[in-house]
């Protein structure tokens, strides 16, 4: 899982647009050089506004310094004003550059203009259309057990504000009392939203309070925001009492900002259902559609979505069977054999997960060795894998990807939730390597980033259906690549992952649009794919915060096979699967259906060989 939910768009200076076209390995048509002028201006002037209104988009691509010096030590405004002010800077930035004459534009032009415009489009609707969670879709709940600033915060300051000097220890300190002042905001938006009737369910509110008083519950001294900064300043050997500083701020500001969610949670349980579904909030079923439009970024309906889940369980679970049986387990379910492969798990104790990841790196280093036969580019960016921390585990994902920054001083990162060694059988290891490290995000987040003559607006927004398209498609990938090469169980185990995302179709369009319930979800996806119930309940409670996420994975891997089946078919013996892959990962992440045009041009310059 890519872990980039939000439109994410920033800049360093005016001037960052692309002066050439990225290098795909094919040629591309010139555009008239007025209205691409006109397109590179208005990227340099939207991303500096929104670079000055999410500030902290500067440390999370590593370009904090220097001229940009001034954000480090601030965070996002989220309140009410300048929530309104973005909707209507969405608004005016939309039609700004739909008054481009886009016929006028080719190549990677028109590439370029039809992703932002997808992005501000369906951003521009979800402003006008809903007010949950301070506006757009995909997220109606501003606190849960997946958003809210208490959730990703502490990680933030932790593993991406670098601290080198005095002054970067003095913006850390001050960004603590921004996360205090962010959730005192959010509490606002929460309190609005609940009024509303747009209340989480009352699984949602559990989990999320989980989490939050385990936050709280942590004594000063050993709270993850104290302890970095003091860590940190001793290695850099900073001179001050910097554990005393920050405690200061931490009982002061964090800690009551924090209760305050605690306490306004806990009033608004008892006014909590337990359906699941956004169709009980009101235009519940208009917020579904639009969520999955973000998300998926293709325009099937949930009839079909559902119905596609469907089939694809039935096929997937055929092939799988057939590999059961050629490794002697022809007893049971699809589901209830791998709920037996799954029995096959590291012990549940520190030693064995340091193991574990010791193990996972092995894997990588070696698939690694591999891709020069499948792909042209390749990233420079260093992978790291890490286990999720574990103040943020109860509600986390199994994995997840954060993406290098674009300086190359912070590693790609792929934590893996090691809460309970149950829900990380071995057979299914292999495959989550692929999919959050190679060639899954870490290859393809990685060549976005140093990809060559791409606007920086291109490099940081982000689209799950292209991104979590690739990496399940990587899983696939990985199969023609020999990866599980003798290795049976690790097949079945993208098998599993297949599978899995199969379910999530079905899961996701029955919650949120056939009015399922969370235990029929969670039913219906252990019975299929014979998981731990613990790990199921979080990824069905997951959907259930996220409405649409889910259905990216499997639509964007769709995506991806039939374009390349289309492009061997018209290309015939001039296929060539490391240019296919190059044109498709070098042009940057884009909405499906730009994805597809992208690969046509590139069959249409390889027939004609430019």
């Amino acid at each position: 899982m890519q872990n980039r939910r939000e439109l994410l768009l920033s800049t360093v200076a005016a001037g960052l647009a692309a002066a050439a076209a990225p290098s795909l390995g094919f040629a591309q048509p010139a555009s008239n050089a007025g209205e691409a002028a006109k397109l590179n201006a208005f990227f340099d002037d939207a991303m500096a506004k929104l670079l000055r209104q999410a500030p902290e988009l500067a440390t999370g691509l590593g370009l904090d310094s220097g001229d940009l010096a001034w954000t480090k030590g601030l965070l996002s405004d989220r309140s009410f004003e300048a929530i309104a002010a973005g909707s209507a800077q969405t608004t005016a930035q939309l039609a700004q550059l739909r008054s481009i004459d886009r016929k006028a534009l080719s190549g990677m032009d028109a590439v370029n203009y039809d992703t932002v415009e997808f992005t501000l489009a369906v951003q521009d609707e979800g402003n006008r259309k809903f007010s949950y969670a301070g506006g757009g879709s995909g997220a109606p709940y501003i606190l849960s057990q997946l958003t809210g600033s208490y959730q990703s915060m502490p990680d933030f300051l932790d593993t991406q504000h670098s601290i080198e000097t005095k002054a970067d220890a003095d913006a850390y300190l001050q960004r603590m009392e921004g996360f205090a002042r962010l959730m005192d905001q959010e509490t606002l938006i929460a309190k609005k939203d609940y009024a509303d009737g747009v209340i989480p369910p009352d699984f949602v509110i559990d989990k999320a309070l989980v989490q939050m008083k385990a936050f709280a519950d942590t004594p000063t001294a050993d709270a993850p925001l104290v302890k970095s900064v003091a860590r940190r300043t001793k290695e850099k050997k900073i001179d001050g009492d910097w554990a005393g500083e920050a405690s200061k701020v931490y009982e002061n500001s964090v800690l009551p900002a924090l209760k305050r969610q605690i306490a306004l949670l806990e009033s608004v349980r008892p006014k909590a259902t337990h359906d699941a579904g956004v169709w009980r909030l009101k235009d519940g079923g208009d917020y579904y559609a639009v969520s999955l439009k973000n998300y998926t970024t293709a325009t099937m309906s949930p009839d079909e979505i559902h119905q596609l889940g469907l089939d694809l369980v039935k096929s997937i679970s055929v092939e799988a069977d057939k590999l059961f049986k050629s490794i002697g387990m022809s007893k049971g379910t699809v589901g209830e054999r791998m709920a037996e492969l799954g029995k096959d798990i590291y012990e549940n104790t520190d030693a064995a997960k340091e193991q574990l990841i010791a193990d996972l790196n092995v894997k990588a280093k070696w698939i690694e060795k591999q891709l020069p036969a499948y792909f042209g580019a390749l990233p420079k960016a260093e992978l790291e894998i890490r286990r999720v921390p574990k103040a943020i585990e109860a509600g986390a994902p199994g994995g997840y990807y954060n993406s290098p920054s674009l300086d190359g001083k912070r590693p790609g990162i792929y934590w893996i939730n090691l809460r309970d060694t149950k829900e990380q059988a071995k057979y299914t290891l292999t495959t989550l390597t692929v999919h959050e490290g190679v060639p899954g995000h870490h290859l393809q987040l990685s060549l976005s980033n140093e990809a060559q003559g791409l606007p920086m607006i291109r490099k940081v927004i982000g689209f799950s259906g292209y991104a979590e398209g690739w990496a399940l498609y990587s899983e696939q990938l990985a199969v023609e690549m020999g990866i599980y090469k003798g290795d049976p169980r690790g097949h079945i185990g993208m098998l599993h992952d297949a599978l899995f995302r199969a379910v999530r179709l079905v899961v996701d369009s029955g919650m949120h649009y056939k009015k399922w319930s969370r235990e029929q979800a969670v039913k219906y996806m252990s019975e299929t794919m014979g998981d731990e119930e613990s790990g199921t309940i979080t990824e069905i409670e997951r959907y259930v915060v996220w409405p649409g996420q889910a259905c990216s994975y499997m639509l964007g891997k769709i995506t991806w096979l039939r374009a390349r089946e289309r492009a061997k078919k018209e290309l015939g013996k001039k296929f060539d699967i490391k240019k296919f892959h190059d044109a498709g990962l070098l042009s940057g992440m884009t909405p499906l259906t730009v994805l597809d045009r992208v690969v046509d041009d590139y069959i249409a310059a390889t027939k004609a060989g430019k």
